[in-house]
């Protein structure tokens, strides 16, 4: 899969403060890209900086296959966290003038805005102003105005601010169809489980510098600990749980079993595999319950952030 934005040895300094450390990271085309970082990481100033609204000390932006350029700004579309909408205007009106300096023409802006507004069933707000419309509902005019001019690159930051957990999905399944359809996407947020259900590829920064990038499923691989939750419905749960312990690492475990059983972590030591495992249960009892913990994006975040302080 070639690239479509590629980030090259990017440094940006504030002062004696150094934002971006030497930043690194290709975005596949048609996939969804998560930038990721504690507060403070560096993220925003490279959005912005990819935005041309503030230029990299150091390193170069590259754009399909062009070094970024001022008349690129049409290819992309840019939802900030902080948003920008003229609160005294009507919705309309606003919509249309941001449009127009996207490049579209006043019949195209009206024809796809129809389009839009009538997919979110949004169309008698437009004579409304800004300011009589909630923070959800504005934030659903100012999606539809990023992504109007079908930019090859979408970038998102904190886009479900302001959505009760509905509307948030429904935006999560139109930026996934936006993907299906050939857009590329930056995807900001601080919220993992959106990570988990909407990133390909992600990419961690901590402190001005990048410190993990990659396939999503290849990263979880990288972090995964070979520890398997069991269930085991048994006459003999002391005699088990001791002879697990002399070939496994056992903990404690806490979820629903659907009958009063063994439940236990098992990690995999001294070269044992699952299979192992699984076969002795098998021997033991009523196996109800086998499944390996698979990291988070959430412990994943944790953990490369407590080893990169």
């Amino acid at each position: 899969m070639s690239n479509l934005l590629e980030v090259n040895n990017v440094v940006k300094r504030y002062g004696d403060y150094t934002a971006l450390n030497n930043v690194s990271m290709h975005i596949p085309k048609g996939s969804v890209f998560g930038l990721l970082g504690p507060n403070g990481a560096g993220k925003t100033s490279l959005i912005r900086i990819i935005n041309q609204i503030t230029m990299p000390d150091a390193g170069e932006i590259i754009l399909d296959g062009e070094k970024l350029a001022p008349n690129h700004i049409e290819y992309i579309g840019y939802l900030p966290e902080e948003r920008g909408l003229y609160k005294s205007m009507k919705v309309g009106e606003q919509a249309l003038y941001l449009a127009q300096l996207k490049g579209l023409s006043k019949s195209e802006a009206k024809k796809r805005l129809k389009y839009w507004f009538d997919k979110f069933d949004i169309g008698a707000w437009w004579n409304k102003k800004i300011e009589e419309l909630s923070k959800g509902m504005a934030q659903k005019v100012q999606f539809i105005v990023t992504v109007l001019h079908q930019p090859k690159l979408l970038i998102f930051d904190e886009p479900f601010s302001g959505f009760d957990p509905i509307n948030a999905q429904l935006i999560a399944k139109e930026i996934l169809q936006l993907r299906d359809e050939g857009a590329t996407i930056i995807f900001s947020t601080h919220r993992m489980e959106s990570v988990e259900e909407m990133c390909d590829y992600i990419a961690l920064i901590n402190k001005s510098n990048k410190i993990l990038d990659g396939k999503l499923d290849d990263i979880k691989k990288e972090f995964r600990t070979n520890t398997f939750q069991i269930g085991l419905v048994t006459s003999n749960s002391r005699e088990v749980e001791q002879k697990l312990k002399q070939n496994f690492e056992v903990l404690p475990a806490d979820f629903r079993l659907l009958n009063d059983g063994l439940k236990l972590n098992v990690k995999l030591t001294n070269g044992n595999s699952a299979n192992d495992l699984l076969s002795y249960l098998a021997t033991q009892g009523e196996v109800q319950h086998f499944v390996e913990l698979i990291p988070s994006a959430n412990d994943i975040f944790i953990q490369a952030i407590h080893k990169n302080s």
